[in-house]
């Protein structure tokens, strides 16, 4: 390119930037001192308690949003929710949204935290009374800078017979002195608000040119399908896939370009098995930590720093007689060594998630599926909509197939997480319901 069309391309770029700014000052003209205390409160999850002490105005806000990327003309969705919370809902236009628009997206998108929103409206019923009471009751845990009468005198004003939200800042912060002791913070989540949720890939292997093949594995790639379309990921089914087509599959999908616009990455194979490796169709051996290494950050780095969630259907160990209904995913016993760890990459962002501890079987019914996949998608139905987290849900599931037994009661089956991921991966709740 060009120097002048290089220049050009520099001044379109300040010029949106300058539309944006001006934007965020139009909208900052709206906004009273109450409007920026409720404001500070709303971002304490986003920005340190040290700048927000600094924030004198909507606009010191916005620059410390900008600052942490969670606020910029391509995506300002956080503003335009924490704008709709604190009821200026008209300034939504300056934002090109419509009130209709963001109460659509703001179940699946929000980002601030169920429970100081919680306390935002809460605090909407505070009296000065009431706070009075409050403040006598939490003497012992509030800050004592917080318990001054002049704090109070200064900040607590009427509005008819309701506190300012200053009240939650007292309140938000008696919660948060409370709660020290098993955390100062709100554990990390990973970012779901990007354009799409991701890309889900499922290898399903039934038949094989030299194994035995797998009744009821059907079963488990449509569940799988349907609940990660719930979750609003793509899926893409392979069946009966050899060694070969995995190599174009895994290669198609490290450079697939869905993964820029997307929040995460899916991958589940229903196969057989021994530890650490999966067969294909045509009776090779994967190692699993193989068919993972393709989605490093070196590998794909349009999936760095976003969670890559590997599910594996298949034995890990030696092989059981079936009884009559169930079967083992398991082919040629061998001794099994003794880390589950070494399947995952040493890098940080990836769940591998298996449906059996190493040395053992994985159970599959020959018409209901595997134990294993039918509990993680029964689980990921019912626990995403309570907001738990992906480990929670695997803890759960872990209990459900520990509990699980073949018809007289002596095969018994007990899966296993391995992860490096630095943040929780919380999906956010589908607007649909879904009927399994």
């Amino acid at each position: 390119m060009t120097s002048q069309g290089q220049s050009l391309n520099s001044t379109l770029d300040d010029n949106c930037q300058e539309n944006f700014r001006g934007t965020l000052l139009t909208i900052d003209s709206y906004l009273g001192d109450q409007d920026v205390e409720r404001l500070k409160f709303l971002c304490r999850d986003s920005i340190a308690l040290k700048n927000l002490e600094k924030c004198g105005s909507a606009l010191d806000i916005f620059d410390y949003l900008m600052a942490e990327e969670q606020l910029s003309e391509e995506d300002p969705s956080f503003l335009a929710e924490l704008l709709y919370i604190i009821k200026q809902k008209v300034l939504l236009r300056h934002l090109r949204y419509t009130k209709e628009q963001v109460e659509h997206w703001l179940p699946g998108r929000r980002k601030v935290s169920p429970f100081r929103n919680l306390l935002y409206e809460l605090s909407e019923d505070i009296s000065s009374e009431n706070l009075k009471s409050m403040i006598f009751l939490l003497r012992e845990s509030i800050p004592k800078v917080q318990m001054e009468v002049s704090w109070q005198d200064e900040h607590v004003q009427r509005n008819g017979d309701r506190a300012t939200p200053v009240s939650v800042e007292m309140l938000g912060a008696s919660v948060d002195t409370l709660t020290s002791e098993t955390s100062t913070k709100e554990t990390a989540v990973y970012r779901m608000d990007r354009k799409h949720r991701g890309l889900c890939v499922v290898v399903n292997n039934h038949s094989f040119t030299s194994l035995s093949k797998r009744p009821g594995t059907n079963k488990d790639a449509e569940c799988l399908k349907r609940v990660f379309q719930w979750l609003g990921f793509s899926v893409r089914i392979y069946v009966n896939v050899t060694k070969g087509r995995l190599e174009e599959v895994l290669q198609q999908f490290q450079t697939h370009p869905g993964h820029a616009d997307g929040d995460c990455f899916v991958f589940c194979v229903l196969t057989h098995g021994k530890f650490g490796a999966v067969y294909s169709s045509d009776g090779d051996l994967i190692p699993i930590r193989q068919i993972m290494s393709h989605f490093t950050a070196q590998q794909c780095p349009a999936l760095a720093h976003k969670p890559k969630l590997f599910f594996i259907q298949a034995c890990q160990g030696e092989e059981i007689q079936p009884s009559v209904s169930i079967e083992a995913d398991a082919v040629n016993p061998e001794h099994v060594p003794p880390s589950l760890q070494d399947s995952v990459p040493v890098e940080a962002d990836f769940l591998l998630g298996l449906a059996t501890v190493p040395g053992y079987v994985s159970f599959r019914h020959v018409e209901e599926g595997s134990w294993y996949i039918q509990s993680l998608c029964n689980h990921l139905k019912d626990l995403v909509p309570r907001q738990e987290d992906i480990l929670s849900i695997l803890t759960a599931v872990n209990d459900d197939v520990s509990r699980q037994a073949d018809k007289r009661g002596k095969k018994k089956q007990m899966p296993q997480p391995a992860f490096t991921l630095r943040k929780k991966v919380v999906f956010p709740v589908p607007q649909e319901e879904l009927l399994l």
